[in-house]
């Protein structure tokens, strides 16, 4: 069948002279446009909505008798690699739970793989039930005080892919000082993706500065923490997208901004999310259900969910246009069992009920070998300088760290180290970090360590440091935990050190155990992982330790570690 042809056949459908595919009966569905509810049947063709009115007859028919209908949710921000688990694994998790489009950026595995990196999950969007709209990232890598594996990704590299039919802008603008010290390369990326969209990333920037970093074109950000900072990047027509992830928790402070007014221009996303936290407490329907708690309308809440990130990216319109309960729209619903809940009874992905598809496995997919040829390093290398420190302080729900002036002896501060692991045979980087608890008895280490994924490792004795380090470059990468020299939890990450091929359900029970064990060792942090991964991020204030050093991000350059 031709496209004139499945018009012509989408228009009977529409005009009652063929049944509709499916037909929710008795529905209350969400007019993103007015706000209000409104009573109809829905009718679903060849997977497009083509009637929202009443008397619809359809070959299947659900009825949808108490159930509040909304707009499949969109996650405006969200780095899959995250989830720790491949497309087609953070699919099955997150579209029974209503997410039926995610706005991605492939940045962690580009920083591992370089441009096959992005092109693998070009392909994998291809291939998904769920909608992925892919970011082509911008900063591979973010800075040039890390090494990463992927080399750097030019703009003449990146423009082969931006007429992918899954490719939709350009991401995360992290390098801030690029932007406005009117780096070469920076302003090459943002000329060429002109009149595309460009997501922002600009932490604690305010004033001229902040005025200059929209200037260019950068339409968005994900990255606000403070409640003045996110309303003047509003006023400066900056869309905000409230984040909840798995460390970085801000729905709490900037939910007062959302209303009706402003609800076209704030989206919820969730940036990094690990399955665990997707499994318990969810996904884009957990920013959802509390808003609500928090005083927002449902009615906010939900076209902030689906229409407002749609209506920015441009996805409202086309063939395939999402965000809202009318015709010529995709057929992708989300069924209430309970409104303020965010309840979910059913998901329709596309005119298909979710839980009729099939989610095949991922095992024999794993597309990249080993990416982890770092060398053990010797226990001297590991040892940080003795006295006075510069100390990378946590804040608790926050990605965003302080900074001190403390004692290396100091029984509050834990030794950390990163290596680099791509094969360049450096010696690891040595700091220090308080946060992690005073009873820190063992090591926790990563091979997700944002955004460049070398290894970090954290703990009081070296010699546990050194043990979990060494299981990391085993098992191609990962998470683990060691307590008096012996590994006593571990998730392997082999793909990419990034992702595991794994059911998610053995990756959550994984998580679980991992969790338990930081505990036993003694750490004080709920999510210990994903926090140790952000402290080698050196876009974010204040102190972050790469594989080349401690850096000061507001000073933007390395410094010493020594206190002096």
């Amino acid at each position: 069948m031709n496209q004139k042809e499945a018009l012509q056949r989408r228009l009977d459908a529409s005009l009652g002279k063929i049944p509709c595919d499916l037909v929710l009966t008795h529905a209350k569905c969400l007019n993103v446009f007015t706000g209000e509810w409104l009573a109809c049947d829905l009718g679903i063709y060849d997977g497009t909505i083509v009637a929202v009115d009443q008397g619809l007859k359809g070959k299947r028919e659900i009825n949808a008798q108490g159930k509040w209908v909304v707009p499949g949710f969109l996650d405006a921000h969200v780095h899959i690699e995250s989830s720790l688990l491949t497309p087609r694994g953070f699919q099955s998790v997150t579209l029974p739970k209503g997410t039926t489009t995610a706005i991605c950026d492939p940045h962690e595995l580009a920083n591992v793989q370089g441009i096959r990196g992005i092109e693998y999950f070009l392909k994998a969007a291809e291939e998904t039930h769920q909608t992925l709209q892919i970011m082509l990232s911008s900063c591979v890598p973010a800075t040039n005080m890390e090494t990463n594996g992927g080399g750097g990704l030019s703009a003449s590299q990146l423009l082969t892919l931006k007429n992918h039919p899954q490719a939709l802008g350009l991401a995360e603008m992290m390098n801030v000082p690029g932007v406005l010290f009117k780096n070469n390369d920076v302003l090459d990326k943002i000329v060429a993706f002109e009149g595309k969209p460009l997501d922002g990333h600009c932490p604690l920037l305010r004033g001229r500065e902040l005025s200059a970093y929209a200037s260019v074109g950068i339409s968005s950000c994900h990255e606000s923490s403070e409640l003045e900072e996110a309303k003047e990047k509003l006023s400066k027509g900056i869309v905000l997208w409230i984040r909840e992830g798995s460390v970085a928790k801000d729905l709490t402070e900037l939910i007062p901004l959302l209303n009706w007014n402003s609800s076209p221009f704030i989206g919820f996303c969730t940036d990094d999310r690990n399955p665990l936290d997707i499994s318990k407490e969810g996904h884009i329907d957990y920013l959802i259900r509390t808003a609500i708690q928090q005083g927002i309308a449902p009615e906010i809440a939900y076209r902030s969910a689906s229409w407002s990130v749609a209506n920015h990216y441009g996805l409202n319109k086309g063939p395939k246009r999402v965000g809202a309960l009318a015709p010529g729209y995709a057929a992708d619903v989300v069924l209430l069992n309970d409104l303020r809940t965010c309840a979910i009874g059913q998901v329709i992905k596309s005119g298909c009920l979710v839980s009729e598809l099939s989610f095949p496995s991922e095992s024999e997919r794993h597309v990249f070998g080993n990416s982890i040829k770092a060398k053990l390093p010797e226990h001297q290398d590991l040892e940080g300088p003795i006295g006075p420190i510069h100390c990378i302080d946590i804040q608790a729900g926050k990605i965003i760290t302080g900074r001190s002036v403390r004692s290396s002896e100091d029984p509050t501060v834990a030794k950390l180290s990163v290596l680099e692991r791509y094969g360049k045979g450096s010696k690891p980087a040595n700091g220090y970090v308080s946060g992690f608890g005073e009873n820190l008895r063992g090591a926790i280490a990563s091979s997700v360590g944002h955004d460049s994924h070398n290894l970090c490792v954290v703990g009081k004795k070296t010699e546990d440091m050194r043990v979990a380090l060494a299981a990391l470059i085993d098992c191609g990468g990962g998470f683990a935990v060691v307590q008096n020299q012996k590994v006593i939890a571990y998730l392997p990450l082999p793909f990419g050190g990034l992702m595991s091929l794994e059911d998610p359900n053995k990756v959550a029970k994984d998580l679980i155990l991992l969790r338990q064990a930081s505990q036993a060792i003694g750490c004080a942090l709920p999510e210990p992982f994903l926090q140790l991964a952000f402290l080698c991020l050196p876009v974010i204030p204040q102190l972050k330790l790469t594989d080349k050093g401690l850096v000061d991000v507001e000073q933007f350059k390395i410094i010493d570690v020594r206190a002096v």
